[in-house]
């Protein structure tokens, strides 16, 4: 797959030199208290490397991609699209910007734009949804900057940190997606 570029960011194929970094990651706090329950025990870096073969063999039927640096192609975190929908041409996203140092910087919306472009104008799908927690206010922001409108509420579907949240359900369509002044 020849890699979708953008102006800081790749969107790549995995490699099992990200091995390190996606270890480091999927047992942070910091990182995983906004992410889903598949991050609530800890991973030993054994299930991280089965779950990048996985990836890298083609075994999964998810669409992941890495994001790097543009330049140096370095592991900045992971975007994903799954539960692929061709009939009915959508998809859910997940993205996790795995470095902290990344973080709040654009680098999570401008992976989004360029896989919002591929995802639409080279795989023909018509909708992206995603599940954002009401307390991750950094995320949120970022995907309405991305086009993505919120569509419903879950109320206290979550059970986190001692007490029930939200879960907002948000998407965009291809038609937003044409309209958006920065895609």
């Amino acid at each position: 797959m020849p890699h979708l570029i953008g102006d800081r960011i790749a969107l790549r194929e995995y490699r099992i030199s990200d091995l390190d970094s996606i270890s480091q990651w999927v047992n942070d706090p910091e990182i995983t208290n906004t992410l889903s329950d598949v991050f609530l025990y800890p991973h030993s870096r054994n299930e991280s490397e089965t779950y990048l073969n996985v990836i890298m063999e083609g075994k999964s039927s998810t669409k992941s991609f890495v994001i790097a640096e543009k330049d140096s192609l370095e592991y900045i975190g992971q975007i994903d699209l799954f539960n692929l929908d061709w009939k009915n041409r959508f998809a859910v996203m997940a993205i996790v910007i795995g470095k902290k140092e990344y973080l709040g910087k654009g680098y999570g919306s401008e992976a989004i734009r360029v896989l919002q472009k591929f995802a639409f104008e080279e795989l023909n799908l018509n909708r992206i949804e995603l599940d954002v927690y009401d307390y991750n206010a950094r995320a949120y922001k970022c995907y309405l900057k991305c086009g993505f409108k919120e569509e419903g509420r879950m109320r206290q579907k979550l059970f986190k940190n001692g007490r029930y949240r939200d879960v907002i359900r948000m998407a965009i369509l291809k038609e937003e997606f044409e309209e958006l002044p920065c895609k």
